[in-house]
Parts: structure tokens; sequence; C-alpha cells
């Protein structure tokens, strides 16, 4: 073992680091890895004072690794941001050498609350920097370094992202094969943190284990579907039946799951997609959405902080209307107010529609909403892309943004028909003011019908190009597709025996969780080991 040697103020000279001058001391000490830092300070005394304390030279590490913040971030203590980031290492690279018995022991320490706090400041204070263009390129998209950062944790860490992300009940159901007999469990905060981080992560989990058994889908689309879940409590929106107006990010992390499994079935590969759908963290912090050309602004446009002018991709799925009222007014939908819904796995219908919005007017915040921020009602047009933009054929919308007491930026939108008013909307904007990822949220009929129909939906900005229809036909235009969808038909995605079930067949209603011959030796493996288990022996196969 190497002998450690003690340094006093009497053995400082040129011949040692620290009879350096302060300045040349602090320019080496800057390009040190966060994580050596800190065990630089116990080499001797001097260096203990050197570095402990010293906000300068952590804020000069900080920002040679992560996005210098926005204006509007007040004063930070550099050295705590330093301490929390290497912590945050630590617990994910903990988790991935396999050095942990199962997930409920490893978080037993809380790390759930430090993780979904941490990521969510560092999104916070996410900004972007230029980034480096090659000669002849036109264009270079901004880089976040605080996303690219998180991004490679994230990714480079599976079973800690797993861990983290699947906290929620929707997962518990899973993972215990959990057929609705049981009541809802008791709401914790935890549940929404981990659903919460799972939303910023950007990408929805499709399986949360290696069989057709644990694919996420159908709890998900019975969660989204359940009618119970809507009421004047949350008004019909992905907000808590508390009243109290705070996000329910286990109902966003479920619209995501089943928004995510439709359009990928339908625009595999499409850049316009992938994007915002399977990238991650992208656009989850507030102002990453950035136009290529600087617009022109009204008046208007100039005092609305939400950016609402301009055109977006929304997406709207639905059930069949017949499998809707089976599963929540039938027989088989028939359950307790405290039992939660069996899976659904029925198949949808998704539509895709372009929207044109405009302000209309600026007014200032209601007593329970955000005082800094105003709201902002809006106008504007929706045209379902299989319409070829006929002039007759489309739907008026109004609607508001607004800023939450909790701080979330919250969409409402009414669409009329003819003059009639037909669909509401409510939705929360993931990431904040003006963030690219967008707003996902659920629609509903307009005058609340307690009878539904009821749905997911959701919406972002389209990038300010001048024809964001054919954009996005050029990202279609090289992927394997339905040739009906081509020709402008509505896509539903159904199971292929779909056309021969007998629809008074409910036996048959969650056949497709049932597992498969060839599935049983995976499922008796996974019954005896927990997730992370199940996540390292997995690795080590392949």
């Amino acid at each position: 073992m190497a002998q450690r040697i003690w340094i006093t103020e009497n053995d400082l000279g040129p011949e040692y680091l620290i009879g350096l001058p302060p300045e040349i001391l602090h320019h080496i000490l800057i390009w040190l890895d966060p994580s050596d830092l800190f065990p630089v300070a116990l080499v001797c005394w001097p260096l203990y004072r050197f570095v402990i304390g010293n906000q300068r030279l952590c804020q000069d590490i900080y920002l040679k690794r992560l996005d210098a913040p926005p204006d509007n971030v007040p004063f930070l203590d550099w050295e705590s941001e330093l301490i929390d980031m290497v912590r945050l290492n630590e617990i994910f690279k903990y988790a991935e050498y396999g050095m942990v018995s199962n997930m409920a022991e490893y978080d037993r320490e809380d790390r759930l609350p430090f993780v979904c706090r941490t990521v969510s400041r560092l999104l916070k204070h996410a900004s972007f920097n230029d980034g480096s263009r090659d000669e002849g390129e036109e264009s270079q998209r901004p880089v976040s370094r605080n996303v690219e950062y998180l991004s490679g944790l994230f990714e480079k860490n599976e079973v800690a992202t797993r861990i983290f992300t699947q906290q929620s009940p929707l997962f518990d159901r899973i993972n215990s094969r959990f057929q609705g007999s049981t009541p809802f469990p008791q709401p914790l905060e935890r549940h929404q943190q981990s659903a919460k981080l799972h939303c910023l992560y950007g990408r929805p989990a499709q399986q949360s284990g290696r069989t057709r058994s644990t694919t996420t889908y159908p709890w998900a689309c019975s969660k989204v579907y359940d009618i119970r879940e809507y009421s004047q409590a949350n008004g019909w929106g992905p907000f808590r039946r508390d009243g109290t107006g705070r996000v329910d990010w286990e109902k966003v992390e479920a619209i995501n799951i089943l928004m995510w499994k439709n359009i990928s079935t339908m625009c595999p590969r499409t850049d316009i997609f992938d994007e915002i759908w399977d990238t991650p963290f992208f656009g989850s912090f507030a102002h990453s959405y950035v136009p290529t050309n600087l617009p022109t602004l009204s008046d208007l446009d100039a005092q609305d902080p939400y950016g609402v002018t301009g055109t977006y991709y929304r997406v709207v799925c639905f059930l069949d209307h017949s499998d809707f009222i089976r599963f929540n007014f039938s027989n088989m939908g028939i359950v307790t107010h405290n039992i939660p819904r069996p899976p659904l796995d029925r198949g949808e219908a998704t539509r895709l529609i372009l929207m044109d919005l405009e302000v209309t007017r600026i007014e200032p915040p209601g007593p329970n909403e955000d005082q800094d921020f105003p709201v902002v009602h809006f106008k504007g047009v929706s045209r379902s892309f299989d319409t070829d933009f006929i002039e007759d054929v489309h739907s008026t919308l109004s609607g508001s943004v607004r800023m939450t007491e909790e701080g979330e930026v919250k969409w409402s939108s009414v669409s009329a028909f003819d003059g009639q008013e037909r669909w509401r909307s409510e939705g929360v904007q993931i990431g904040g003011v003006q963030s690219a990822r967008g707003v996902v949220g659920t629609w509903f009929d307009s005058d609340y019908d307690i009878h539904g129909p009821v749905g997911p939906t959701a919406f972002w900005k389209a990038a300010d190009c001048k024809n964001p229809r054919e954009a996005l036909l050029k990202g279609a235009s090289d992927m394997i597709m339905q040739p009906e969808w081509l020709e402008g038909v509505v896509i539903t995605f159904e199971d292929e025996d779909r056309e021969s079930e007998d629809d008074d067949d409910d036996e048959n209603w969650d056949a497709g969780l049932d597992p498969v011959e060839d599935e049983l030796p995976g499922l008796l493996e996974d019954a005896e080991m927990d997730l992370d288990d199940v996540t390292t022996r997995a690795m080590g196969n392949t």
C-alpha cells in the first residue's frame, strides 16, 4: 500500500503542486472530473482549504461539462451542484454493476426523490450551446450539454433507468401479474416522482420484462380509457383527483406509453416522431423549441411567454365506441370504485392532425394560478392529415394556456364542427414553457358526458418550414407503409383476427395477455427474480 505523505505549510515550494500560484493551480484543477475533485481535497490541508468552499473553482468545473443556467435562474451553490452530480453518477453506476439485490432494498435510502429532484433541476438549468458546424452545412441543431449528460447517463445504465422510471402502480400491476382483483394502491408521492421521471426521460417503456405478458400497452390503455379517471375534480384532464390541480404524472405516463405504441406502429423510423417520442430527454426543458428563422411577432405574440402562435402536429387516438362501452359499462366492465379495470388490448384508431394557432388576447392570471405568467387565449383551425387540406373539411378551435400554481403549463381547448362545440381537451406541456416536447393530455365530449367517449391526445410545435404537411410526407416517403395510409385513410391498429372476433365474446377480453407456450420458462424464471436480477441475467446472456 502506498504511503500517504502529509504536506504542511512549511513544505510549500515550486516542486509541489500546492506551491504553484493560486491561479495556476485553479487552471489545473478545473480539468479534473467532478468525481476526482473532492478526493484531491483529502491529500493535504492546503489543498483542502483551496478546494472546499471554492465556488469559483466548482463553477468553472461545472461549466466545462454542463450548460450555463438561463438568466432567470438565481444564484447557484456550485459546490452542491457538483456534489449532487457525483452522487447521481454513483447511484446509476452502482445499480448497473449488479451490486443491487433487489429494487426495494436499493431504494430504501430514498434515492428516487434525490434522482427525480436532481434530474428535474438539471433540466430546469438546461440551455442551448453553439454546436460545431461543418463547412458547407446550412444549419446545426442547438445542443444542450445537460441533456447530453442525462441521456448518456440513462442510456448507459439500463438497470438504474428501469429502477427509477418504473415504480408507478402501472408497473406494479404488470410485474405482479395483477388482474384487477386488488384495490388501487395507496397514493404515494414516490409513484408520481417515478412517473414524472419516466415522462421527462421521453422514451415510453413498451415492455417491463422479457415476455409478452409484460407489455405495458394493455395496462396503460386500461387506465387511459377508464371513464372513472375523468371527473370534475381533475377537470377531465391529466390532473390529480384531489382537486388541487396538480399534474397526475401517472396518467401522463400511461398516455405516453399508449401514444408511442400507436405512433411507432403507424410511422416507424420517422424523424418527426422519433425526436419527440424516442429520443431521451429531447425537448424536456423550457424554451427547447428554437425556430430556425426568427418569426415576425405581432404585438400580442411579443407579450406571449408561451409561444402559442404557430403550426402543430397533433395525434388523437380513440377506441371503437362499442369497445369503449363494453369496457366501461358491460358486466365485464362493472367493478367497484376502488378496483382497477382489467388490461385492455382491443386496438385503437389513430388520426394525424395539423393545427394552426394564433393568439387572440392576453389576460392577467387568476387567483389559483402563477402570478408571474398571464393567461393567453388563442384560436385556430385543425385539419386532419387525410383530407388533403380541402378547405371545407376542418374544425375550428379555441382555448387558453396558463401556468398553474405548481409551475406546470396547462393547455385547454374546445373544437367545433359547423359552429357546434364537439370536443374538449386538457393537457400539460412536458418540460415547461415553450418546450419542444409538447403537450400530452386527454380529449372528451364538450358536454362532459359521463358515458364518454374519452381518449388520449398529444401535440407539439412543428419546425418552421414553409409546408409542415409536406415535411411529414417527406419523412414518411422512405418507409414501408400501408398503401391506404398514403391515400388518406385513417389508420386503425387492431389484431389481425379482429374482424373474425365476435363482439359479444367477453371471454377473450384479455386474450392478448395469456402467456404462450414458449414463454412459460421465462415466466417461471421471472417469477423468482426481481426486476434488476432479470435485467442483469439478460445482460449476462448477451
